[in-house]
């Protein structure tokens, strides 16, 4: 795998001012807790850990209504691309550790820049119930944590969060998986922008294992990097509760081991965010724990290596 000669760095985003609701600030937290950094030593990883982003409000940002706490939100942003395209330009593997999915407006724009001084293309992998291709014009709620994938994508300037002239993703070049809410708008600008859209009944159709060939097929073929952004509602509800935006129907556990499994053996991946995890909403860590397993998967380990516990 391409990615075990990488070190890794995490970095925390203790952000939930995205969502709407509090608790997803104490994910880094929990995140550490169930010892992603242990797990990926285990696995032979040189890991560092950055420590959290700390921010003030971005001051020069404006209040607006339709975009909840922006100057929170704008100065996560802003410290999340120069952080994240930092280590990356630095030859290591980025994790980040959130915080609500907003922080991929910087994270993944952190990346976009690397990509572009490399000469690459930069591909995401959309790993959510929800799309987050809405602006601040169609939302419904104004909570930006629903408007990354439309920002880094250059379809939601709000305000001058980061420069209008930075490098931008390609919508052609998000790949959403595990799809299940979208607003009526916001399904308008998808099909608009040509995201490509692999919904729950896609998944029960195709299957998770050829969705995911196609994906990394076209990603080699270009010679990209991949960024995989993780929801934690990405999973059924039922398997992960730590989340405060849960949408039933979600992946089962063995179809989101399998895609990391698929992933680490592409050797395409360069970045990973880990995000909307709630502690308070969680069942004893249980989310935090399964989306350490996934980011093991991702990294080398495979589910069956492990003991099982005796009947």
């Amino acid at each position: 795998m391409q990615t075990q000669a990488r070190p890794v760095t995490l970095i925390g985003a203790p952000l939930e001012e995205g969502s709407g609701r509090r608790g997803a600030a104490m994910g880094p937290a929990a995140l550490r807790i169930a010892g992603v950094d242990r797990t990926l030593v285990d696995l032979g990883y040189d890991v560092a850990d950055a420590g959290d982003v700390q921010v003030v409000p971005a001051r020069d940002l404006p209040n607006l209504p339709k975009a909840h706490n922006l100057r929170t939100v704008g100065a996560f942003a802003r410290a999340l691309e120069a952080g994240v395209y930092e280590i990356a330009a630095a030859g290591r593997f980025p994790i980040i550790l959130g915080g609500d999915h907003s922080l991929s407006m910087g994270s993944v724009s952190g990346m976009a820049r690397h990509a572009a001084q490399q000469g690459r293309p930069l591909f995401v992998l959309w790993l959510d119930a929800h799309s987050d291709f809405n602006t601040p014009a169609t939302s419904p709620s104004g909570n930006i944590h629903g408007m990354p994938v439309a920002f880094f994508c250059g379809q939601a300037e709000i305000a001058e969060v980061l420069p209008k002239d930075r490098p931008l993703v390609d919508p052609r070049n998000v790949f959403q998986v595990g799809i299940r809410s979208v607003d009526a708008p916001e399904r308008e600008l998808i099909k608009e922008h040509g995201v490509n859209v692999f919904d729950m009944r896609s998944i029960d159709e195709q299957g998770v294992a050829a969705i995911m060939r196609d994906i990394l097929g076209t990603v080699s073929a270009a010679n990209g990097l991949l960024h995989v952004s993780l929801d934690v509602d990405f999973l059924d509800p039922e398997i992960a509760p730590g989340v405060g935006t849960t949408v039933p129907g979600g992946a089962t556990f063995r179809e989101a081991h399998l895609i990391m499994e698929m992933l680490c053996d592409s050797g395409l991946v360069s970045s990973l965010d880990l995000v909307e995890l709630n502690p308070f909403l969680d069942d004893r860590g249980k989310s935090a724990r399964i989306l350490v397993e996934l980011t093991a998967s991702l990294f080398g380990r495979r589910i069956f290596d492990r003991p099982t516990r005796a009947a």
